[in-house]
């Protein structure tokens, strides 16, 4: 019998690692070729690691929780008959040793941004990330005296902490700015204890929604959350729908959602202004070259993923609508790859779906802009006519705009959702799709 190698298969360009949460199979179970023997999280989606063969699993060599980069062997399953496969080297006791060893030295030099969050210190995304690269664990991240506001530790603290930490005992960092207090550097936000009777049930949080709990937090820590609304009549755009919709799923094969249509003013806004199409880096401001328009879908589990939709000012209403329904399908059935949620520029929310008729979104770092989409409402309105105005029933919804202050001013934001809204007014009735 010949052992073929288990490898942790690429998931997308900014993917190197996940982490198994689940073996499938146990040593001595039968595989049949493209069934899942694993399944595994990065930090967007869940997913599940086929079998390119069939055998029998022989051995695995991770457990439930470890971190495992991709292309590493993960597990041997053994191959009868004439199947051409990779064996391991004569010496593979000696490669698991090494493989075990690796991830031990893995798990305590990379930190990665979940581990940060057991801490009860705000550090910034451009901070942990330098510690992830030098190894600087959490408790010494915590120990190092921050000389920014509130005491937060700054790019320049840990540069100069890295810089001098082999070179004498105490981390040699920046002092604190006059306006802050010993005591107020030292303090760290608690949270405030919470009574328990007999009939409360305690239910810890699934690993995604610890994730959402710890991304949602540091994105209000991170970025200066300011809101704008404005009321769009989408008349047009509902007649439009309700007269193309069957025939638009009969030829296309896919259902026609109000969804494709806001994404498509979005995209055209977001050209229009491309600068609420950046992301912040510490004190860098990147401009996005593509589109990429990520959609918050609601799991069935209750939790939210965004899955993104790449260059999105390139499609037409049908490509569209073939995007947010594919999208929106194999997230609900747990079937997005870990690249479908990355590399988004800007994120839509459609909070009418349940009924809300307007909302302030969080935004999803590291962008800068957030918008959510109104639920759709008869109401009386003011028409203005050449033979004068008069109350008429229309269709309207609010747009809420979410941005980050530190980059984008209200004269941006502000132009932004209004040319939206404007996209969406001047709907071609009779256009074709």
């Amino acid at each position: 019998m010949a052992k073929f190698e288990l490898k942790l298969p690429k998931m997308g360009e900014s993917v190197a690692e996940a982490t198994i949460t689940n073996w499938l199979k146990k040593v001595g179970d039968p595989i049949e070729a493209d069934e899942a023997v694993l399944e595994i999280a990065t930090d967007k989606v869940d997913s599940e690691v086929p079998s390119e063969v069939s055998g029998v699993l022989s051995e695995i060599l991770f457990n439930v929780d470890d971190v495992v980069k991709v292309g590493q062997t993960i597990a041997y399953i053994e191959v009868s008959g004439g199947v051409a496969v990779e064996a391991p080297k004569e010496e593979a006791p000696a490669s698991v040793a090494t493989i075990e060893k690796t991830v031990e030295s893995a798990k305590e030099a990379v930190a990665t941004p979940q581990d940060f969050s057991n801490s009860e210190k705000f550090f910034s995304p451009l901070v942990k990330n330098i510690a992830k690269e030098e190894g600087v664990s959490v408790a010494e991240l915590e120990a190092i005296n921050g000389s920014g506001k509130d005491g937060r530790v700054t790019k320049d603290d840990i540069l100069n902490h890295i810089k001098n930490r082999g070179s004498q005992p105490a981390p040699a960092v920046a002092q604190p700015s006059a306006n802050v207090t010993p005591a107020k550097v030292a303090e760290a936000p608690k949270s405030a204890p919470v009574s328990v009777n007999g009939g409360d049930e305690i239910v810890e949080m699934d690993r995604m929604r610890k994730l959402i709990s710890g991304y949602m937090v540091a994105s209000v820590q991170t970025s200066a959350h300011v809101q704008s609304f404005i009321e769009v009549d989408v008349t047009n755009i509902v007649k439009w729908r309700d007269k193309v919709k069957t025939a638009f799923e009969k030829r296309e094969g896919e259902k026609l959602t109000f969804t494709p249509i806001f994404m498509e003013a979005v995209a055209k806004a977001l050209k229009d202004f491309p600068g609420m199409n950046i992301s912040v880096d510490g004190d860098f401001i990147i401009k996005r070259k593509n589109i990429n328009l990520g959609m918050a879908a609601a799991l069935p589990n209750g939790n939210l993923i965004v899955p993104v939709i790449k260059n999105a000012d390139q499609l037409n209403i049908v490509g569209m609508a073939k995007a947010v329904n594919d999208l929106g399908n194999r997230a609900k059935a747990g079937k997005l790859k870990p690249d479908d949620t990355q590399g988004g520029t800007y994120t839509v929310t459609n909070v009418g779906t349940f009924g809300s008729v307007f909302g302030t979104p969080i935004i999803n770092q590291p962008q800068v802009g957030i918008l959510a989409l109104g639920a759709i409402r008869k109401v009386p309105a003011v028409i203005e006519t050449p033979e004068g105005d008069f109350i008429g029933i229309r269709q309207k919804m609010f747009l809420s705009h979410s941005y980050d202050h530190r980059v984008v001013d209200g004269a941006l934001g502000g132009s932004f959702v209004k040319r939206v809204a404007e996209y969406l007014e001047a709907f071609d009735i009779n256009r074709d799709y």
